[in-house]
């Protein structure tokens, strides 16, 4: 995606050697445009996986999910990583260690916003080592849905994310892949 991979290039800050900042456009402040053509491209790359859900993390992750959504039709769930007094307390959960925060947590999902006649397509910010979405697929196996697809806004191609869902046999659709970080710029595909 042409007009993603330029503002990567362009407003994407490297730190140290294995962090992208686009906290200009894509998961502090949003460029509302370039998630309508995003959510555009999800719905071509999955249009024929008949999807009822997209089911992604708080928080980064919700901002895309919701624009996806209004392309396929169907509703949002998002997996809560903190406890809430208003989340119910039948829930599936899963454990997941986030690279950003360089600790593990524990997402839940009421039982009651997947089901088993469901075909959900994930859809997350960034794309590392694929613990989030290695947790949002346990989370659909334990409600006997089905898994459509994994949809990622931006994959570190150099990380092991991909690799192992691929590997997987997952209908896994990047929109941008960075291959690598040279002299403090992201080098894309």
């Amino acid at each position: 995606m042409e007009i993603l991979k330029k503002r990567i290039i362009e407003d994407g800050r490297v730190v140290g050697k294995d962090i992208l900042k686009v906290d200009s456009f894509l998961n502090h402040q949003i460029d509302v445009r370039l998630y309508n053509e995003m959510g555009k491209e999800f719905l071509e790359l999955f249009k024929d996986e008949k999807i009822t859900k997209i089911l992604t993390v708080e928080a980064s992750g919700i901002g895309i999910a919701c624009i996806a959504a209004q392309y396929f039709d169907v509703p949002v769930v998002f997996a809560k990583k903190t406890e809430s007094s208003n989340l119910d307390s039948d829930t599936y959960e899963s454990q997941v260690y986030s690279f950003t925060r360089a600790k593990t947590y524990k997402i839940r999902v009421s039982k009651r916003y997947i089901n088993k006649g469901d075909r959900l397509l994930i859809i997350d910010d960034f794309l590392a080592n694929g613990k989030a979405v290695l947790g949002l697929m346990d989370i659909i196996s334990q409600a006997g849905a089905t898994l459509a697809g994994v949809g990622i806004v931006i994959e570190k191609g150099f990380q092991e994310g991909g690799k192992i869902l691929r590997e997987m046999g997952v209908n896994l659709k990047s929109l941008a892949v960075v291959r690598s970080f040279e002299d403090g710029r992201a080098i894309l595909d």
